[in-house]
């Protein structure tokens, strides 16, 4: 079976169409964080001499809630809301505490 037949199985995807748009959303959502990137980090004085903790950090609290923020307005925009939801409540549920854990 052929990686792109065996990822639709994996997503619930039975046209080729939105499998399509799904890698049109996720692609248009990358760019649009790195131009956020390009444009806010010098705003806020990141620039190549900003150590590299504090980029990092800094790409964690500002670009990648603003990367999902930007993913649900393009996958509304695009009718693939469901599809997107999904994947962020997937997401987002790594990082709930386990009952017993710490």
């Amino acid at each position: 079976m052929a990686f792109i037949e065996k990822l639709k199985e994996r997503w619930g995807i039975e046209s080729n169409w939105r499998l399509a748009k799904i890698f049109f959303i996720f692609s248009i959502t990358g760019m649009t964080a790195v131009r956020l990137r390009k444009l806010v980090f010098p705003l806020i004085g990141i620039d190549s001499s900003t150590p590299t903790w504090l980029f990092v950090l800094t790409w964690i609290l500002l670009i990648t809630p603003s990367y999902y923020f930007f993913m649900v307005i393009y996958s509304i925009l695009l009718g693939e809301k469901t599809f997107f939801f999904g994947i962020m409540n997937k997401t987002l549920s790594r990082f709930k505490r386990k009952k017993g854990g710490f």
